[in-house]
């Protein structure tokens, strides 16, 4: 390339940007997630690929010493969670209350992407798309074809693997799974493409939502808590439309509430939009965006990418510049996933810990409130009504001054909470936390360990500015204390 007469100051640029995306150890020319149709191979004329490119050596030093800050970190957080987390949620059944625990293959894992949507509104369309081609398991159709969650995983070989043994394979990041029993292990699949793109991240299909008692009742899993089990773990949720399926069902209203939490994941598409003319494209936009107002009941306005997002090129020449100019906006956030692993890893990291640390310390509140001898069981009652556990929600903030947002959901907690024996509930200064020391070491974990592991990723903290920036993210704004628990 560098010996090339054709070879402009644009195309050096260019070069050196694609250079943060080259892997030592990669020299076969692929594609990675190139803009619109200027992709060298352009696969079917149209289509998005990897671009791994090399460049001047200060740059190539400069993404490995990123790689080598990416594995610290990684390295880091595995062994607080191993050492620090993961015994106080044993303690504290966090598992029954919140989360299953995680384990190393799910921080070693590539990038994960969910897509979620109503039937055929292009979820599986939109992976050929990124891939480039098909995979083995694919169903394309104008009904509900995909009945199965599909996770779309890098291999040597095209093959599917059933649920059951993709749950227990060596080094599988979907091992939690197995707790939802045989019912949903046969409608979960994996699917291994050799596409260079699944190097990079893993793709996750998931059946349309369905309308009515259909969603529910003709399946045999809770779908709502495994979409919210993928939701935590993925680094993006793309949630897909298309012009001709607006209508946001109450079914598909819950789905997107189970993703609360997650919205900075969240990537609304409206796909199929090559398929109507401006004038509709423009009332369609509008129409989706008042939909989407209502379910997330937020102020702010949801960013809708518009494309069409298949082999084909958009079909209607009026909307093509535009649809091209979004499609790209967001293969540029999917391009930047790899890049940012490690941060986001961290960030879902300590969104646990925080709301680890709250759930500690309500047990403990609980716990204490419990009589000795007689009446605990009429306590225990008492203190599962909703207004009860807020007033405890609202005394643990205002002795341990931890922010409102920290807390678990009432009304879940007080159902599961219905169930246990408060008494078997761990004390902060118990036995099982070890007299406090591993409370001491968590609050430890927040303020010193991870701030000091985020520093080994370059040029995520400015000089000077580096304690501020991380201990603001890590420990966060505390509230004050009259602020009203929902």
């Amino acid at each position: 390339h560098l010996t090339s007469p054709h070879l402009t100051s644009p195309h050096l640029t260019h070069l050196t940007h694609s250079l943060t995306q080259w892997r030592p150890g990669r020299t076969e020319d692929s594609d990675w997630l190139c803009r619109g149709s200027s992709c060298p191979k352009k696969r079917a004329e149209f289509s998005s690929g990897f671009v791994f490119a090399l460049g001047d050596t200060s740059a190539m030093a400069s993404f490995t010493e990123a790689e080598r800050g990416h594995q610290i970190v990684i390295e880091g957080i595995k062994d607080i969670y191993r050492n620090t987390v993961r015994p106080i949620e044993a303690a504290t059944k966090f598992d029954i209350f919140h989360s299953n625990m995680l384990t190393d293959a799910e921080f070693d894992a590539a990038p994960m992407v969910l897509l979620v949507g109503p039937y055929s509104v292009g979820k599986t369309s939109f992976i050929k798309y990124i891939l480039g081609r098909g995979f083995p398991g694919e169903r394309i159709g104008p009904e509900p074809t995909t009945d199965r969650f599909m996770a779309v995983m890098y291999g040597d070989q095209d093959k599917t693997v059933p649920g059951n043994a993709l749950t227990v394979a060596p080094g599988s990041p979907f091992g939690g799974l197995k707790y939802f029993g045989n019912n949903f292990l046969t409608r979960f699949e994996g699917s291994i493409v050799n596409a260079p793109v699944l190097e990079k991240l893993s793709l996750i299909d998931t059946p349309g939502v369905l309308s009515g008692e259909k969603q529910k009742l003709n399946r045999n899993y809770d779908f709502d808590q495994i979409t919210r089990w993928f939701a935590e773990r993925v680094d993006m949720i793309i949630l897909l439309f298309d012009p001709f399926k607006l209508d946001i069902s109450d079914e598909l209203s819950d789905v997107i509430r189970i993703l609360k939490g997650n919205e900075d994941k969240i990537r609304v598409v409206l796909n199929k939009a090559d398929a109507v003319e401006i004038q509709q494209l423009m009332r369609v936009y509008g129409a989706l965006m008042w939909s989407l107002g209502k379910v997330f009941e937020t102020p702010e306005v949801v960013r809708v990418y518009i494309g069409s997002f298949w082999e084909a090129p958009p079909r209607n020449p009026d909307t093509a510049p535009l649809l091209q100019a979004e499609m790209d906006d967001l293969l540029d956030d999917l391009r930047e996933l790899p890049r940012s692993s490690a941060v986001r890893k961290v960030n879902e990291l300590v969104k646990r810990v925080r709301l680890l640390r709250a759930h500690t310390y309500v047990l403990h509140e609980l716990r204490d409130a419990m009589p000795n001898f007689m009446g605990r069981e009429k306590k225990q009652r008492a203190l599962c009504e909703e207004k009860e556990m807020a007033n405890t929600f609202r005394s643990v903030h205002r002795k341990r001054n931890l922010p409102p947002g920290d807390f678990p959901e009432i009304k879940k907690f007080c159902s599961i909470a219905r169930e246990l024996d408060f008494t078997d509930f761990p004390r902060v200064d118990g036995s099982r936390l070890k007299n406090g020391k591993l409370v001491e070491a968590l609050e430890r974990a927040m303020s010193e360990d991870i701030p000091r592991l985020l520093e080994s990723l370059p040029g995520l903290t400015a000089p000077g500015a580096a304690g501020i920036m991380v201990s603001n993210q890590v420990a966060g704004a505390v509230a004050e204390p009259d602020q009203v628990y929902k």
